[in-house]
């Protein structure tokens, strides 16, 4: 697949939830999504933490991306929707920037299955995200 990443991002602007709280697009290939945010006051919690909707945000739309590569660069009119997803925050972060990292870890006609890492700045990972998506048509 030849993968425009402009064309992906946008594709992906019509996320209008993750692009209005600051979520971009980094990297996309076919083994690989990279999607980033820049921590700000609107991120944190109550306590101050992150808030853990941003961060299962962030991981959705790499994941979204993901598995939407070929309909984003026009290959294929199927979409895919998220079936099912857990997420295990794993400590907080003491960054300024998250990043999600989205490997596939299978492709069926229908069904398909991510793992979503999201590490921030510093190096420490913060959530994993398991995801299975459903491709429509």
């Amino acid at each position: 697949m030849n993968i425009d990443l402009e064309r992906v991002r946008n594709f992906f602007k019509n996320d209008r939830f993750a692009t209005g709280n600051g979520m971009v697009i980094d990297s996309a290939d076919e083994d690989c999504v990279v999607c980033g945010l820049e921590l700000c006051a609107e991120h944190r919690n109550a306590g101050g933490g992150v808030q853990g909707g941003a961060i299962f945000t962030l991981a959705d739309l790499a994941f979204a991306v993901h598995c939407n590569l070929a309909l984003a660069c026009g290959e294929t009119g199927k979409l895919t929707v998220g079936q099912s997803c857990s997420i295990s925050f794993l400590k907080s972060t003491k960054g300024r920037r998250l990043k999600a990292i989205s490997t596939r870890i299978s492709k069926g006609r229908s069904i398909s299955v991510y793992r979503i890492r999201v590490e921030d700045d510093l190096g420490a990972e913060i959530a994993e995200m398991l995801a299975n998506g459903f491709t429509t048509g």
